[in-house]
């Protein structure tokens, strides 16, 4: 039986950071499958078309992908999600997969990053791996995406966890809760002096770069700044920790694994 491995990510249309992230997680899954073919999807329709018209870069959404792989006779797909939450994204790829299971002997989905409460502690350790020297009076914050699907609450997890064990790190969300302003009014109080953002994202595309990092009058780095925090940004993404690339390998081979106990 032909198999395939395909990785469903957002996408982006920045060339560097799409190589040191979702490339990267491609590679890594693909090594802990070595007897299935690799292919990629992206969610974002805005991505897909961008790449199409400027570079002429074609890549499928998870439906034209599925029927590709029909097409071309495999029969046993493992999916594994680059998204960090279970929110809307992820569950379109559910529903797209339902649409199409019945082309499959075998079709299973690991689960996006977040998706239990041991995922939380393992995120822990993993982003502790890339935090920089921190002086005293230093935290980092990571910036999330946020959502209004009920996943946001995530985010929030997130940092109460971080803040009950006492980690110097922080999350806020630039869709939806915490907000920014909850962030810098607790770090105020706490005489927090300098703050590191980072993306908790899989890239560092375009609200990491805009949203997070810029001089913009309303990015976090400004209104960091405006608090009287002075912020330094590190464009790093997810998918360039080796820790969180390793978390998506075990989803995979836990959804693996689930799959072959079920035939049996």
């Amino acid at each position: 039986m032909k198999k395939a491995l395909l990785v469903i990510s957002f996408g982006t249309s920045y060339h560097d950071t799409r190589e040191k992230n979702i490339t990267a997680c491609e590679n890594a899954l693909a090594a802990r499958c070595p007897d299935r073919h690799l292919f990629r999807a992206f969610t974002s329709g805005m991505i897909i078309r961008k790449l199409k018209q400027r570079d002429n870069l074609d890549i499928d959404n998870p439906q034209q992908a599925l029927r590709r792989l029909a097409a071309l006779g495999y029969q046993d797909v493992a999916i594994q999600s680059l998204h960090i939450i279970n929110g809307d994204e992820y569950e379109k790829i559910v529903r797209q997969v339902a649409e199409l299971r019945g082309q499959f002997q075998r079709l299973v989905i690991g689960a996006p990053l977040l998706s239990g409460f041991a995922d939380y502690e393992t995120l822990l350790t993993a982003l502790q791996q890339q935090l920089p020297p921190l002086a005293a009076g230093e935290q980092v914050v990571f910036m999330g995406h946020g959502a209004s699907h009920h996943a946001f609450a995530a985010y929030a997890c997130l940092d109460h966890l971080m803040t009950a064990r006492g980690l110097p790190m922080r999350v806020g969300a630039v869709e939806s809760y915490p907000e920014i302003e909850v962030l810098i009014d607790s770090l105020r109080r706490q005489e927090v002096r300098r703050v590191h953002l980072m993306p908790l994202m899989l890239v560092a595309g375009d609200h990491a770069i805009n949203d997070m990092a810029s001089d913009e009058e309303d990015s976090w780095k400004t209104r960091f700044a405006r608090a009287g925090i002075d912020a330094r940004p590190w464009l790093q993404g997810l998918g360039e920790n080796p820790a969180i690339r390793a978390m998506f390998s075990d989803h995979l081979q836990q959804a693996l694994s689930d799959a072959c106990l079920e035939v049996a």
